[in-house]
This record gives C-alpha cells, structure tokens and sequence, in this order.
C-alpha cells in the first residue's frame, strides 16, 4: 500500500454519497494517505458519481478534466451509480484508471497497489443483484450536522429511476449495528444527525425490526441534541412515526416526503405506492399533532402523459396542501426504465415550463411558512458565517434564521424569537438567552 500519499474526493449527487465518501475519506486515512482539497495537486482522485441528476456522463467529464489540470499524472478512480449503471461508458473517459461498481466502491484501497497511470482502465462491476452487503457510513467534516446512512437499495421500481439498478435491494444494518454508528457520531462535537439512505422508511424490510422502533433508540442517544428524517415515502410514515416524532426528546418536526404527481393516474404510471389521498392525509396528520411542523415535497414535472390537465392537478393538489417547499425534478429518459419506452412524451420546453412554475409555487409556500413562523420562539443551530458578517443557522423546524456573527454561537443552539423576513428570504432573529445547548 503506497503510504504518505494524497488524495481528494468529489461528490456528486445526494447526501447518501456525501456519508459514504466521507466513510471512504476515513478508510484512506486510516491507511496513512493524507485528504486534501481537489485543487492541492493530490496523487489519487475518487470520484462518486449520481445517476440520479442530468447530463451524469458531461458531468463526470468534466470533474476528470478539472482533475488532470490540477494534477496530469494523478490516479483516477470513478465509484457510485453511474459507474454501476455504465461502467463501460464511464471507463471510456480519457484519464480514467479505475472504475469500481456497488460491490467494489468500499474495497477501494484493495485495488490501489499501483498508483501509476494506466494505458487501459480496470472495471470492476459485477451485475448489482450480486450486491446484497450493508456498509454503515456517515459523514464528517461538517462541524455542526452529519449525515448517517441506516438504509441502502430500493425494492420499489418506480418507473422513472434507476436507482434500484445502481444500489440493489433494500437493506440495512440491525438497530444495534447502527446504534454503534450513530454513537460514534455523538461522541464528536456534532449536534444534528440527519438519517439518510434511499429508502429509509422501508428499514427492517417486514423482518423484525423497523423504522419506527430504530428511531425510539436512536431517541435515547446522548449526545446528539438533533435527529432529523431526511425523506420518507409516504405509504411508510405511520401514525405511530408521525405521533413519536410529535412527542420526541431529539427528532425535530420536519419532514420531507415525496409526492412526484398531484394525479392519480400518473402516481398509477409510476408505479408509486400510494394515492394523493393518502399524501394528504400523512400531512394533515403531521399538521395536526405538530401545526409548526416544516414538510418538504419532492415533485417530478413532464412524465409522460402528463397533459396540461393532470399537471393542474398537481398545483393545485399543492396549493391547497400546507407544506413548506418543494424539490422539483424536470423529468429525464432514463436507460432500462419503464417511463422511457411510455407513449405521450412531453417536449422539452414544455417541462421546463412546468418546472418554473412549481418553483414559484414553491417560493410562494416557503413565504408563507415563514410568515406564519413570526413572533413564535424556537430554538436555533447555528452553523455557518456568510459574507456580510451574518451567522446562520436553522431552527428545529427548518426556518434558516441569522444573527449578526458572533463566533462563539457557531454549533450552539441557542433560544430565539422570530421577527421579519428579509430581502434575501431569511429571518433574522432576535437572542432570548444564553447558549442552552452547546
């Protein structure tokens, strides 16, 4: 194993691969290399990719290029969905040595020997229903949030993705196993953890653990003021969830759920689990039991067959849902999905048409979240300065607040009144007291 030497890392896509590239970063220190930024002329470059976002292939070029002007004689090793999906076409970019699929991506250092460049680049990509073990991994680095992954893989085949083809089955950890990392976790000055994986509310997949039961333990876990559920199917998120949430001691009220489609038919054409009926209920329920709670919406525009009729549907299904913002999605043909061999595909300009007007739609629903936030006290982490001498943060139900900086606040959490909003579509707010949790 080549020792003393430097490596950078490059994410693409989701916060699942931020958790496993900073568990890959770890397992490289681990073995004597030092991280160091992309631009600090390291001699190995890994890359995890996304198939999940646009243009994947034009993406991964282009950081390959970014790499060799920095450093031409670095090793470059390409890793994530993409290189499952096409690991021919990834390896075929000029400067690549290394593509390791889902199987590999966590052996990386195995197939590091030799750091020389290489005429012809090593695949190592076996078919993903070969891919059946769970590697915990969460991220570090950012001092004041960290991003466990409990779940990997999906068994729902929604029409429109892939992932399922990138990441293989469902499958998790035990709850003690994970308990272990979540420990870890809290045994560094890190006060958020945000549970992350594809599909997480399918953890324990009908065996004898589950989601629900996960989250009671993580719940007892000292030292970590804040856990947060970054997305949940709706068919998933139970009453039993919604109610623990509402009464628990480190889960905040804040909640992303997909919808995709405000219309029946087209949830139909999916393949989704669910009805819009059942979607609304979820949020009325979360409402209900927690009236400040934040909900976040994802939502794909221009699938096929969605006529101007079924994409009314959906606005108007989201006006009169009481969410807080939306996540929209521009549909994409992808390779080996049911969705692009469908009829009735919507042009182009139609859909980004559509997706302009679900943003300002989302723009209008985090205003009024806000809005209906003033004057109501929560208590704040804050995390980040920027160039105006403000300090950011984020309440428990995900308002982004700021102060003027005061280094000593960073990750502290400290009580707080909310009181406008300004220019830039944050509140400023006002300090009731001193640091309650630090």
């Amino acid at each position: 194993m080549q020792q003393f030497k430097k490596v950078a890392f490059y994410t693409l896509g989701c916060k699942l691969n931020f958790s496993e590239t900073s568990t890959i970063a770890r397992n490289f220190e681990d073995e004597g290399f030092a991280r160091v930024d992309f631009k600090d002329i390291p001699d190995v470059y890994v890359i995890n990719t996304c198939s999940v976002t646009d243009n994947a292939d034009k993406k991964c070029r282009g950081v390959v290029r970014r790499a060799l002007r920095v450093n031409p004689e670095a090793f470059v090793v390409m890793i994530g969905c993409y290189a499952q999906l096409k690991p021919t076409e990834i390896s075929e970019i000029p400067g690549v040595d290394l593509v390791l699929g889902a199987n590999e991506k966590f052996n990386i250092l195995a197939h590091l020997e030799s750091l020389e460049k290489r005429n012809k680049p090593q695949v190592e990509a076996v078919k993903i229903k070969e891919t059946k073990d769970f590697v915990p991994s969460f991220s570090m680095g950012d001092r004041t949030r960290s991003f466990l992954k409990i779940q990997d893989g999906c068994d729902y085949f929604c029409t429109f993705c892939t992932i399922p083809l990138a990441r293989g089955k469902s499958r998790n950890a035990s709850i003690s196993e994970t308990l272990v990392e979540a420990k870890k976790i809290a045994a560094t000055d890190i006060n958020e953890v945000v549970l992350t994986g594809v599909n997480i509310g399918d953890f324990g997949q009908e065996g004898n653990e589950n989601f629900h039961q996960l989250i009671e333990e993580l719940d007892k876990i000292e030292g970590v003021e804040r856990f947060r559920i970054s997305s949940i199917e709706p068919n998933l998120l139970s009453n039993e969830i919604i109610t623990f949430v509402g009464q628990s001691k480190r889960f905040v009220p804040h909640f992303h759920i997909p919808l995709q489609s405000g219309s029946n038919k087209l949830l139909k054409a999916m393949r989704r689990k669910y009805l819009r009926e059942l979607y609304a209920d979820r949020v009325h329920a979360i409402k209900n039991l927690m009236p400040d709670a934040c909900i976040g919406v994802d939502v794909i525009v221009g699938f096929p067959g969605e006529t101007k009729e079924e994409f009314m549907k959906t606005v108007e299904f989201i006006k009169e849902l009481d969410v807080a913002y939306l996540h929209v999605f521009t549909y994409s043909e992808r390779a080996n999905t049911t969705a692009k061999k469908m009829a009735d595909a919507v042009p182009i300009h139609i859909r980004r048409e559509r997706s302009r007007q679900l943003q300002i739609l989302s723009e209008k629903k985090k205003r009024a979240f806000y809005e209906s936030q003033l004057g109501t006290q929560h208590e704040a982490l804050f995390e980040s300065e920027d160039h105006s001498g403000f300090l950011h943060g984020f309440t428990e139900n995900y308002v982004k607040v700021k102060v003027p900086f005061d280094p000593s606040l960073i990750n502290q959490t400290v009580k707080v009144k909310l009181e406008t909003i300004d220019s830039d579509g944050l509140v400023p707010a006002q300090l009731l007291e001193e640091v309650i949790v630090g």
